[in-house]
């Protein structure tokens, strides 16, 4: 009898996770890729698609280069240009309603995160109609699986961030609710991304900055998320989380992305027109987003639904200034070092190898400080809000802030350590101020 047979208890509820899947966006990574976009469309048998994409863009010319694409390869496009930077469930909700009501039988996404997270909400809404809180993640949403593949989306990525043209997520604000979340499942994968360099040299700094960030955040997260195998089998394939914890595909992403963030992002920031710099952070965000794609992100995800969510106060720069929010990379990053100050004891070797990874160089001595220290000194060196009181957040929203990091129970189940409400408040009362 197999070990994995004997720890099976009668009825299969102890029975630990023995199998990991990856399931990745087909890719295609280089200068000049978006010019495809035509031809992949008319291969996945879109005849009309609609482009979602924000006002930035636009303006960029990148939306033009697209439609010529699409056009000589004699695919019909339309254009939504409403996106909203971080969007709502109301901005989502617009989007929706054009792709219900225009007859596409395809779409794509154009854009950072935002772009691509609509776009993936719209397909998925167009192909199976139902309110979009109805797909949303179950406590705050019905948690809704879509019965079927959506309709074709293809992804074309302009900053190096979210790594979304590469998983099966899409964030919403709930401003009522007072928090972030999400959409999760295998069918919001596109199902191919445009990966083009030329796309990302118009981010301003502070933008590249905020999503360099979020690269490496997700890449951590990743790298440093609970064992796969030390989670509860699903009672059936079916059943199958999307983020399944760290196992060996996800760890080499991960690895990777971590790396590549540590040697490129600081130029990528001070040097925007620093071609190799930029498309090192493109090519790690689609590889940190394959990497949480498959493991997970987890504790600096979670403290960041409710820290975007709950005030809209800050006004980052670079950024459009039509509306307050925070960056998602700055959401996340704020409590990260204390969030792997808190993991370091689930397992210190492999925090002392991210650690190493994000510095480039062996550190023998690393211990529990070592890599929240590395994550604040670059935070010092991009110039990023030191904590959450620079977000407007002080010990009054306390409260607020642990009870919506803890409603994300699908991240915080690949904690490396169980996170309760004690431990999260002790993470954003050390995440006040950084340094």
């Amino acid at each position: 009898m197999h070990q994995w047979e004997r720890s099976e208890g009668g009825d299969g509820a102890d029975r630990r996770e023995t199998v990991y899947v990856l399931e990745a966006t087909p890719l295609k990574f280089g200068l000049g890729a978006a010019d495809e976009a035509g031809y992949e469309l008319r291969r996945l048998g879109v005849s009309r698609a609609l482009i979602v994409t924000d006002p930035g863009i636009v303006a960029t010319g990148a939306v033009e280069r697209v439609e010529r694409s699409l056009s000589a390869a004699g695919v019909e496009g339309e254009v939504f240009a409403g996106v909203r930077i971080e969007p709502t469930l109301a901005s989502m909700e617009e989007a929706v309603a054009v792709a219900c009501d225009g007859g596409f039988d395809g779409f794509v996404g154009l854009g950072g995160g935002s772009s691509l997270d609509t776009a993936k909400v719209a397909a998925l809404v167009a192909s199976h109609p139902a309110p979009i809180l109805d797909y949303v993640n179950a406590p705050i949403g019905g948690g809704r699986q879509p019965p079927a593949q959506l309709l074709p989306l293809l992804a074309i990525p302009t900053t190096g961030g979210t790594g979304s043209e590469a998983t099966s997520v899409a964030v919403v604000d709930l401003p009522e609710q007072r928090v972030k979340t999400g959409i999760s499942h295998r069918y919001l994968r596109p199902r191919q991304a445009l990966v083009d360099p030329l796309l990302g040299l118009t981010v301003p700094g502070p933008v590249a900055a905020a999503c360099g960030l979020d690269v490496i955040c997700h890449a951590l997260e990743s790298f440093l998320a609970r064992p796969f195998d030390s989670l509860p089998a699903p009672a059936s394939p079916a059943d199958r989380p999307p983020y399944q914890g760290a196992n060996p595909i996800s760890d080499v992403w991960s690895a990777r992305a971590i790396e590549d963030g540590g040697r490129h992002l600081r130029r990528a920031v001070r040097e925007p027109a620093d071609l190799e710099a930029r498309s090192a952070m493109m090519r790690s965000a689609s590889f940190a987003g394959i990497g949480f794609g498959s493991a997970g992100v987890h504790i600096p995800h979670a403290c960041a639904y409710p820290i975007a969510g709950l005030r809209h106060e800050f006004r980052p720069a670079g950024y459009p200034g039509d509306h307050a929010f925070v960056p998602h990379g700055i959401s996340v990053i704020v409590t990260a070092p204390a969030s792997f100050r808190f993991t370091y004891p689930s397992d210190p070797a492999k925090h002392r190898r991210a650690a190493e990874l994000l510095a480039g160089r062996e550190l023998p001595d690393a211990d529990e400080e070592t890599l929240p220290a590395l994550l604040v000194s670059i935070m010092q060196d991009l110039g990023i809000p030191r904590g959450l009181r620079a977000l407007g957040y002080g010990e009054d929203d306390l409260d607020d802030l642990v009870a919506g990091a803890a409603k994300q129970e699908r991240l915080l189940r690949v904690a490396p350590r169980d996170c309760s409400p004690d431990d999260l408040a002790a993470i954003f009362r050390q995440s006040f101020e950084n340094w």
